[in-house]
């Protein structure tokens, strides 16, 4: 606006340099020239003199301006040239013809100069609101639906400030005469190109073209002017989307190979669901048109997520999975080699390095295995692409990218989505930019967008993080290809978010076996008439003579063969290898077969001195002038001692440690907030101690984040595919808020190994503990992960080898609660130093962070030490097992409590405690042998849950097999409830009593029967 308004200030009364620009004051003479650039005449005199005054007072300089523009018009200001065009366009043909301009001037400039330049300034004021309104809102009346149905933004409403007819030249003060007046151009569009000036009627022409036709761009929210003007510049500029024949040829190329494929599959496997990308199609020469510009701009990894609407496709087309392995997956003959349950072909993904052809560089192409739960894999697409940013040390996402593809229904439902978005530009957890292709069906399942969300389009969610939205009609590939290679621009100059909305159709059902026209029957009537793309754009290049009928035959029958020849090789292929879809795989981990390279595991003990180099290091201010907390100086001094010191020691300086804590690690957590120290005086300044142990040390890394769990979770389960060598720690804020983090949970932790033999070694670390806290804050709920643990409770387990090894590789993760600091230390040291990875989940403590009792010394953690994964009585009990009338089997808190009553009682002879530190797989081996040991006593297990929940029905029958069904196992503890816990303290206490009692009286299941 800056230009016109230096317009407005010479027609009302001075230039914008604040100069006078006819005379000097008083009257009295003044140097006078034209000044182009700033429009007006600069004078060597102070003062000012308003305009129509000055006109009329000396029309001689008027003459002078207008003699000079009639020589040349880039003589004068572009303000000047504009001015004297509308002047002349609304004069009568025979003043315009005059040379000299005393009547034009001084009769139709200084007889009506007042409302002359007050309609000069509105009217270029309102051309300017007009091409800004185009800006903001011409997506709304862009054509972006193939079908011509619906709007894209589900309301037929036309703003009123779009110029769609005539009459609505009247919102802005202007009529049909004025189409053909020039009008200055502001400096924010570039629709001029090189013309600072262009008359109304192209002005609307070219907005038009590039607002309204087959793209539509959502950008004026974005809060950053460069950013914008950025965008500006890529659609406004005139004929700024042009392919070569060449480019054109490609493009017509892997249309080609898209549809055929589809095509192919219809032909061969009919009544099989697929999930097919029909109606979409340009959606692979979309995506290879991102990699193919993300590539020659740096980028040699990329990895994707995807729903199973194209998977195939995009495995076939896009990663390029031999095909014969893609249609062997449709034999129901084919056996499975591997162990676990295998899943469908349309989860699958697939990891493959191979050298882009169009920029002859090498790239890796990762497409993420995912489940059927919708956007669930977003963040866990995140934090594999972290993981490798950061293990790459690609601090600005240069040579790593991840894009995402999602479905327009499930974009706009799916609440991850948000909370991806919402990670996207967190420092532990920015990739530096996604780019999210939606393959916007224009209908959910069976739900018609109009009833579907309330918002206009599936995108919206995308604004929240500033992410350009590129809306584009997917029938037309050449617009779709220029998104395409915009948004790889945008990502790789911004490193920010960018969202493609390929707005298409899906010709088939849900999947190929269903009958839309039972909910959308007009749609599916349009459907069947439409012509598919691949005709549309074959038809228009041959018109165009880019390539003839003959040359598109031949590619098409050159890409059938191909698929007939994998075809027929496919049906020697008789066992179905899923390692060889894996998306994350460890070559140097495992052997070549994918095998453990032992099955053993070493001790976890560390030697004294080192212990001691840990701890003082872990409770001191390794930085000069760093000014700490006083109570944060007391807290370090009990750190060696503390569960605090656990992880800590957990690798020390083997392997990388990454702890994410739920709402803040830096400032709140009960187990970690000391692991990072705040200056006190300086704002930002942070010390981690643990970053000061050794030269050359693994990092050591604490990361804040987002409230949020299913998000947060799943980038730290992707964060921990990358790489074997990194102990990831994901810590609730209490164990029970796990509960909004459930998808991950079941569909990748809990069976992703057994679906898609993926190893994967993230620890959960779970606050659990009844202490009267409510329902809320006490249960992490462990009754759903034992539940979900695969051993056989029915069967003894026998192995040849390493008892405890073998038990966790044939698991599928592996659940504790850990009783002492020391053990804590243990399986977290275990955890990295197994020769495989299994999720670890661990119910952490809550009040025994606290608790007199619940220490370790450095013996218990000294070198030759490990993991216990059953802790036996260590009282007189253990001496003499013959006198012990009742074994007490636990898990966790319970204990202190227990030991502290049975030393009230004086029961330390008769009743012995042993704790289950590791619940699952259930320790068999040694609880056989303490079963063995006291022979004569009944045993209990107790347990501070309620009896529904916890860990009784895990348990109790693994106990009948180990004593083979001949002694019952009584159960102590809670009574079954609805809620967790009581919110009520007195009812929690006389619970606790109640238990007590009843666990330490003798004769408590006399006569009773199981």
């Amino acid at each position: 606006m800056s230009q016109f308004r230096a317009l407005a200030g010479v027609l009302r009364g001075g230039c914008a340099g604040g100069g006078q620009w006819l005379r000097g004051s008083r009257g009295g003479p003044a140097r006078r020239w034209v000044d182009s650039r700033r429009g007006c005449s600069s004078t060597s005199s102070a003062g000012a003199a308003p305009v129509l005054s000055a006109v009329a007072s000396s029309s001689s300089y008027v003459e002078e301006m207008y003699f000079a523009w009639l020589e040349d018009h880039k003589n004068v200001h572009e303000s000047w040239d504009a001015f004297f065009r509308n002047i002349q366009a609304s004069s009568p043909s025979g003043e315009a013809g005059e040379r000299r301009p005393s009547a034009l001037l001084q009769g139709r400039v200084l007889s009506h100069s007042p409302d002359m330049a007050q309609k000069v300034v509105e009217d270029h004021l309102a051309v300017h609101t007009l091409i800004r309104a185009y800006q903001i809102r011409g997506h709304h009346v862009a054509q972006l639906d193939p079908l011509g149905i619906l709007e894209a933004d589900l309301d037929s409403f036309v703003p009123s400030d779009l110029i769609t007819t005539i009459d609505k030249l009247g919102f802005y003060g202007l009529d049909e005469s004025d189409l053909d007046r020039s009008f200055q151009l502001p400096p924010t569009t570039f629709i001029g190109g090189e013309n600072t000036t262009l008359p109304l009627r192209e002005i609307i022409r070219r907005l038009e073209t590039s607002y309204c036709g087959h793209i539509g761009v959502e950008f004026m929210f974005i809060n950053n002017v460069d950013q914008c003007q950025w965008i500006r510049q890529k659609f406004e500029t005139p004929g700024i989307m042009q392919f070569t024949s060449a480019e054109k040829r490609t493009l017509l190329a892997r249309l080609i190979r898209s549809t055929r494929f589809e095509d192919f599959l219809a032909r061969k496997w009919s009544s099989e669901k697929r999930f097919g990308l029909e109606g979409c199609e340009v959606l692979i020469p979309a995506l290879k048109t991102i990699i193919d510009k993300s590539s020659s701009a740096g980028i040699d990894s990329v990895i994707m997520g995807m729903p199973h609407r194209g998977r195939l496709n995009v495995l076939a087309n896009v990663i390029r999975k031999d095909l014969d392995q893609i249609f062997c997956q449709f034999d129901p003959k084919l056996e499975a080699a591997d162990e676990g349950s295998g899943d469908v072909k349309y989860h699958l993904g697939m990891y493959h390095e191979r050298i882009n052809r169009e920029t002859d560089k090498n790239i890796t192409l990762s497409l993420m295995a995912n489940p059927s739960h919708l956007e669930a894999v977003d963040p866990v697409v995140q934090g594999k692409a972290k993981a490798e940013q950061f293990y790459r040390g690609d601090t600005q996402g240069k040579k790593v990218m991840s894009i995402l593809m999602h479905g327009d229904a499930a974009f706009a439902g799916q609440g991850v989505v948000y909370e991806t978005f919402h990670l996207s530009e967190l420092p532990s957890y920015t990739t530096h930019g996604t780019i999210h292709v939606v393959v916007n069906n224009q209908i959910g399942f069976t739900t018609d967008p109009r009833v579907a969300r309330s918002s206009p389009y599936p995108t919206d969610v995308a604004r929240v993080v500033n992410a350009p939205i590129f809306h584009v009609n997917a029938d037309d590939p050449e617009a779709v290809m220029y998104v395409c290679r915009v948004a790889a621009e945008w990502r790789t100059t911004f490193n920010k978010d960018v969202v493609i909305d390929l707005v298409c159709y899906r010709r088939f059902g849900h999947n190929e076996m269903d009958e839309p026209m039972f909910t959308q029957p007009l749609m599916y009537k349009q459907i069947r008439r439409q012509e598919h793309v691949l005709k549309k754009y074959s038809d228009k290049l041959i018109a165009e003579g880019v390539v003839t009928l003959q040359e598109f035959e031949e590619e098409v029958a050159k890409y059938d063969k191909i698929c007939e020849e994998a075809y027929t090789s496919s049906k020697d292929e008789k066992i179905l290898h899923i390692r060889h879809w894996l998306d994350s795989p460890w070559p140097d981990f495992f052997t070549a077969e994918g095998e453990p390279k032992s099955m053993s595991c070493v001790p976890t003990g560390l030697e004294e001195e080192v212990l001691q180099h840990i701890g003082q290091t872990a409770s001191s201010v390794p930085l000069e002038d760093f000014k700490i907390h006083p109570v944060g100086a007391s807290r370090l001094a009990e750190l060696v001692n503390a569960w605090l010191f656990a992880p800590i020691n957990s690798c020390w300086a083997s392997c990388w440690l990454r702890i994410r804590r739920e709402e803040g690690t830096f400032h709140g957590a009960p187990l970690h907030r000391h692991h990072v120290l705040h200056d006190q005086e300086v704002d930002k300044r942070i010390c981690v101690p643990m970053n000061h142990l050794w030269d050359n040390q693994a990092p050591y890394t604490v990361c804040n984040s987002s409230l949020s769990e299913y998000g947060v979770l799943g980038f730290e389960l992707g964060f921990a595919m990358a790489n074997p060598n990194a102990l990831i720690l994901w810590e609730a804020q209490f164990g029970d808020f796990h509960n909004t983090a459930q998808c991950i949970i079941d569909q990748f932790i809990s069976s992703g190994q057994a679906k898609w033999v993926r190893n994967n070694g993230i620890v959960l670390l779970l606050p659990h503990g009844m202490e009267g806290m409510g329902p809320e804050h006490s249960s992490a709920r462990p009754e759903r992960f034992l539940q979900m643990s695969k051993d056989d409770p029915d069967h003894f387990p026998e192995y040849s080898g390493d008892f405890e090894v073998q038990q966790l590789y044939d698991c599928n993760w592996i659940v504790v609660n850990c009783s002492t600091p020391a053990n804590y230390c243990h399986v977290l040291r275990r955890q990295i130093l197994l020769p495989f990875r299994k999720p670890l989940i661990i119910f952490t403590p809550k009040s025994l962070l606290r608790h007199p009792d619940a220490r370790s010394s450095f013996d218990d953690l000294a070198k030759g030490t490990k993991f216990k994964r059953l802790i036996p009585d260590q009282g007189p009990a253990n001496q003499t097992p013959d006198q012990v009338k009742r074994v007490i089997f636990c898990t966790g808190k319970v204990y202190y409590e227990l030991a502290k009553e049975r030393k009230q009682q004086n029961l330390e002879r008769e009743i012995a405690i042993i704790r289950l530190e590791q619940i699952s797989p259930f320790p068999f081996d040694q609880v056989r042998a303490e079963v063995e040991k006291y022979t004569s006593a009944e045993l209990v297990w107790c347990q501070e849950e309620h009896k529904n929940m916890g860990y009784y029905d895990y348990v109790r029958p693994r106990f009948l097999t180990v004593v083979a069904n001949k002694k019952p196992v009584w159960y102590v503890g809670r009574d079954p409830a609805a809620a967790p816990a009581t919110g009520n303290k007195s009812t929690h206490l006389n619970e606790l009593r109640r238990f007590m009692d009843t666990a330490f009286n003798l004769s408590a299941f006399q006569g009773k029967d199981l």
